[in-house]
């Protein structure tokens, strides 16, 4: 195995030679990190994530992946995580050299013989079944250790809804427990981008109606249009920047894959305007409800 890739770095930040292997659950078709032989990997190149748990881990499982002495280059925004990179892999055992550009921080290391805390690290990162949620989860999904407010708020706005359906962005599965808890539901189609929150929502929705798919919904077959309800908590973050777009396009999505008379049940945060697109793609739009910051829409094709 050669060159290793975590995460999609800015266009110029960085040299990855062609044909790096994509290691990302967040990138459709990449491989699990997780399941890599040790020792395998002469280099790898980690856009760390910011979170403390999933950094760790990841930084963890690409010195277990990496050969003795294999190159590793870990990367972040100055502002996110990457002023603390050099104090991370120093953890690990590893001497590190480092650099400042374009924002970032750069920490260069050898993978030692016998890296520290390696072990500990993974096992701090690695899936497990939540208490707080009374499900299967992992550091890095979105709201891994709790219900999120929104969620938690579309819970107590849902009906029970009836035929085939769809959750788009479904996590680790919280909404759709909540689906599925209606005998009139006869499918649902659990999707969402994060491998990880995929994985566990399999684990978790142990029920012969269900399906899960990594995919993005962004990409979703335009052909579709069969369901009878499709709920959601669309994302607002790319990259862990503010993308109002992703909602929209979540919306966009929910209307091509319903029949005509289909619903749409959708939370937001109350800024978000999503009003408009919901008003062109939908023939009926109410706002069930309005507190705490958060919206909960029915839209009906």
């Amino acid at each position: 195995m050669g060159v290793l890739l975590y995460g999609v770095p800015a266009p110029g930040l960085i040299d990855v030679p062609a044909g790096a292997q994509q290691v990302s659950p967040l990138v459709l078709g990449s491989a699990d990190l997780a399941t890599l032989p040790d020792a395998s990997a002469d280099e790898a190149f980690v856009l760390a994530p910011g979170g403390t748990l999933e950094r760790d881990y990841v930084l963890a499982q690409t010195l277990r992946a990496l050969k003795p002495g294999g190159r590793l280059t870990a990367f972040a925004p100055k502002d996110k995580g990457g002023s603390r990179l050099r104090k991370v892999l120093e953890a690990f055992g590893c001497q590190v050299g480092e650099d400042a550009r374009r924002h970032h921080r750069f920490c260069y290391v050898e993978r030692p013989v016998r890296p520290a805390r390696i072990a500990e690290a993974i096992a701090a990162g690695a899936p497990r079944v939540v208490p707080a949620l009374g499900l299967w989860s992992q550091p890095g999904v979105f709201s891994w250790d709790r219900v999120d407010p929104g969620s938690a708020q579309l819970i107590v706005a849902l009906p029970p809804l009836a035929g085939r359906g769809a959750d788009l962005g479904c996590g680790v599965g919280v909404l759709a427990t909540r689906i599925l808890a209606s005998p009139a539901v006869t499918a649902l189609a659990c999707i969402d981008l994060d491998r990880r929150a995929t994985d566990c929502a399999a684990h978790n929705l142990d029920d012969p109606r269900v399906t899960v798919t990594q995919a993005d919904v962004r990409r979703l077959d335009e052909a579709a249009g069969d369901l009878d309800f499709v709920v959601m908590n669309p994302p607002f973050h790319d990259g862990g920047h503010e993308d109002r777009d992703l909602g929209v396009a979540f919306v966009r999505a929910a209307a091509r894959l319903l029949r005509k008379g289909g619903t749409c049940w959708l939370v937001a945060n109350r800024h978000l305007p999503y009003e408009k697109p919901l008003a062109e793609a939908f023939a009926h739009v109410e706002v069930r409800s309005d507190t705490g910051g958060y919206k909960v829409v029915e839209a009906r094709k």
